[in-house]
Parts: structure tokens; C-alpha cells; sequence
């Protein structure tokens, strides 16, 4: 999902400016808001279907059943939208002002792996020392693991992901406001 992201939240945006096809859409006569949302939206719309497709090959190839069950599958594409959406704002909110179509590729490598390690996915985050564990408190990816976890290892309910659920909307909320504000409309 976070490749999707990627392409989808920063690279677009950018390589459309370096050919200059992102003039079409900054004369068209709507908002800096809806034109930053717009954008987001179509990144994050890719990265549930990336999502949804790895969840459910991943289930089958690791033969986790739960991804099947009814009552999970609509928690896991509510829990696949967040992460999607966070994710995506995130990257827009750090490439706003990026002119270099070079710089993303760059920073996405470096940033894959800041933000992969403390998330949890690898080592549980209550092992991690205290400076570690303030850089998991505030990493989106934490959350995300944590909610996909609890869905489809611990067959758990909504009760279980709603903080992280929580979390991701509120992150994605902040980080679009941010990428807004600092989203230049002009050429």
C-alpha cells in the first residue's frame, strides 16, 4: 500500500509539474481544498485496491482465514481506507512544495524504512526502549499494524481497532489540512 502511496500521494503530482500537465488543473475554478482532496482521493482510492488485493492474496498464500469472514471483511477495507488515506495525506503534505521530480524517490526509500521498523511489524513495540517507543506513539504505520494484526491474527472486532482507526483519521485530517496550507496554486 505505502508504493501505491507513493506514486499515487507525491510522485504524481510532481511529475505532472516537471511536464507541465498540472496547469490544466490549476485553471480549473475550484478550490485549493477540493483540488488537494481531489488528488488525495484518487491516491488513496489506489492504495485500497492495492491493499485490498495484497490483504486477500496475502490470507490465502498464509492461509489466515479470518480476512473471509463477513463481519472482518468490512472492518478490514474500513481499517485499508484509513491506513490508505493517511498514508496518501502524508506524502502530500511532504512533497507540497517539492519541485525535484528526483527528491520523492529519494526520501520515500529513507522514509519506508523510518517509519516501517518502529511500527511494530517486526518486533512488538513493548520491547522497543523508551526513545523508540515515542517514535512508534506518533508513526501512522504502528497503527495500522497494530489494526491489521488484531483483524486478522486475532479475529478481533472493531472494539479492538478503533483507536487505531481513530488515530489514522485524525492523522489524515491533520496532514491534509497541512498539505493545503502549504499546496502552491500557481505555476
Amino acid at each position: 500500500m505505502f508504493v501505491s502511496v507513493m506514486i499515487g500521494g507525491g510522485i504524481i503530482y510532481i511529475d505532472d509539474k516537471a511536464r507541465g500537465v498540472h496547469e490544466g488543473y490549476l485553471a480549473t475554478p475550484i478550490s485549493k481544498l477540493e483540488l488537494v482532496f481531489g488528488m488525495n482521493l484518487a491516491g488513496a482510492i489506489k492504495a485500497v485496491g492495492a491493499g485490498l488485493v495484497l490483504t486477500f492474496i496475502g490470507s490465502l498464500i498464509a492461509g489466515v482465514s479470518t480476512a473471509f469472514h463477513p463481519a472482518t471483511l468490512v472492518w478490514l477495507l474500513l481499517m485499508i481506507a484509513a491506513t490508505s488515506a493517511a498514508f496518501v495525506t502524508m506524502i502530500s503534505c511532504m512533497m507540497a512544495r517539492v519541485e525535484d521530480p528526483l527528491v520523492p524517490r529519494a526520501v520515500f526509500g529513507i522514509l519506508n524504512t523510518l517509519l516501517f521498523f518502529p511500527s511494530g511489524s517486526i518486533y512488538p513495540v513493548k520491547a522497543f526502549p523508551g526513545w523508540l517507543k515515542v517514535i512508534a506513539s506518533i508513526d501512522p504505520f504502528t497503527y495500522a499494524v497494530h489494526g491489521f494484526k488484531a483483524l486478522l491474527l486475532r479475529y478481533a472486532r472493531f472494539v479492538a481497532i478503533w483507536p487505531d482507526l481513530l488515530y489514522l483519521i485524525c492523522f489524515a485530517t491533520v496532514m491534509l489540512t497541512g498539505a493545503t496550507l502549504l499546496f502552491k496554486r500557481t505555476l
